[in-house]
């Protein structure tokens, strides 16, 4: 691969609009009971029914925002784009109705039908609650989907403190921790809901999200991202509070980088990036090759059997984060670490026979489970991803 950067957003392009919004537009509906499939094989038939709300809300929001950001775009009719929206309204209509319990707080599963399953014990199925229905809200012009964002954004910034609730399995008073994930996922979510949220709540939940990832969860002496620490940001010598996880850190470093844009702030964009490279370095599997899953920060054997795997995820948020980091810096070190991910990724994830991309590599590389959706992989990463790396190579071909 070489720098050709109008090649590569026909690339990106070319895999969203003909590969994979496709395949989950045709395999994925529910036109019977409403919402979508997330359980589909290699070739897209369906393997199991039951629907997993954040999965729901994924795709809601994947279709709507799609609806939002190609509006007029000479690849993208109107047809395909009213396509887009009945695919989101058919999913949204479904979750306003049997996603939440009577305290508005979002369940984890329903059955095929809506009937709950599992309790709302998980803080993102509301996140992805209010990123979804803000951007159907948008894309529809329905009050009621403003509504239900709004009120799912509420129970964030309620639960965030405490994202179980009474569904924690922590004993009380026995190391408290607090995670990365709830300020990294509340800095994306608020820049998603920023059309609905007044200027300075927005502006100060974005400070005070920034500063917390930045200060509490970044290690100095190693330059990484914990994913646990104790309430005041200090390490905790246990195995929750020296896992990092690659992926995680690495997508929540261009959320960051993406808020620093707002004000312009090239060194909180130059110390992102730094903290991705440093990421890459540690997480890299020199033998065979990819990012892993989990490590832990002193070299000891981390906790997850999983540890070792090769995700979809952990290197689409890759992309996505070097491929913005170049077009924001120009970084040498960025752009050999992408050509780096991107040959790996595409050569191992992209399903160039059935479409899509797998989800579950093993070390070596090799398909460990030949989904393309399940109770954690959906419309969402692949979509996303394909878009937003389209859209940075698109901005460096122009300039």
């Amino acid at each position: 691969m070489t720098g050709d950067f109008g090649a590569l957003a026909l690339q990106y392009k070319q895999a969203l609009l003909e590969d994979v919004l496709p395949f989950w537009a045709k395999y994925s509906i529910d036109a019977e009971q409403g919402g979508y499939f997330s359980c589909l094989d290699r070739t897209g038939q369906v393997f199991d029914t039951d629907k997993f709300i954040w999965l729901q809300n994924r795709q809601v929001w994947t279709f709507s925002t799609l609806f939002n950001q190609l509006k007029a775009h000479p690849d993208v009719s109107e047809e395909t784009r009213q396509r887009w929206l009945a695919i989101a309204r058919n999913g949204a209509d479904f979750l306003a109705s049997h996603g939440r319990d009577q305290s508005g707080d979002w369940y984890f599963s329903l059955d095929r039908r809506g009937q709950p399953l599992i309790q709302p014990y998980n803080i993102f199925s509301d996140c992805f609650a209010a990123m979804a229905f803000s951007q159907y809200a948008l894309a529809s012009g329905d009050e009621a989907a403003k509504a239900i964002a709004l009120q799912a954004y509420e129970n964030v910034l309620r639960r965030k403190d405490n994202p179980k609730g009474q569904y924690t399995k922590v004993y009380p008073g026995s190391r408290p921790m607090k995670s990365l994930a709830v300020p990294m996922i509340l800095a994306n979510l608020t820049l998603e809901m920023d059309w609905l949220l007044a200027g300075a709540q927005l502006d100060t939940i974005l400070q005070e999200t920034v500063q917390e990832v930045m200060t509490s969860f970044l290690d100095l002496s190693h330059g990484l991202l914990r994913e646990g620490v104790a309430p005041d940001g200090s390490p905790v010598d246990c195995f929750e509070g020296r896992v990092i996880n690659p992926g995680h850190g690495i997508e929540a470093m261009w959320f960051i980088m993406d808020i620093a844009q707002r004000s312009g702030d090239q060194a909180l964009i130059n110390q992102a990036m730094d903290i991705v490279i440093n990421i890459l370095k540690f997480g890299w599997d020199d033998t065979y090759g990819g990012i892993f899953y989990f490590l832990d920060i002193e070299g000891h054997p981390p906790q997850q059997l999983e540890w070792d795997q090769k995700l979809w995820w952990v290197h689409l948020e890759t992309l996505v984060a070097l491929s913005m980091g170049y077009r924001l810096t120009g970084r040498s070190d960025c752009w050999d670490w992408y050509e780096k991910v991107h040959d790996y990724a595409w050569s191992h994830f992209a399903d160039p026979t059935e479409g899509e991309w797998f989800g579950y590599l093993n070390r070596r590389g090799d398909v460990l489970l030949n989904l393309k959706g399940g109770k954690w992989k959906g419309c969402f990463h692949v979509p996303r991803a394909m878009y937003l790396c389209w859209q940075q190579f698109e901005a460096i071909a122009a300039s």
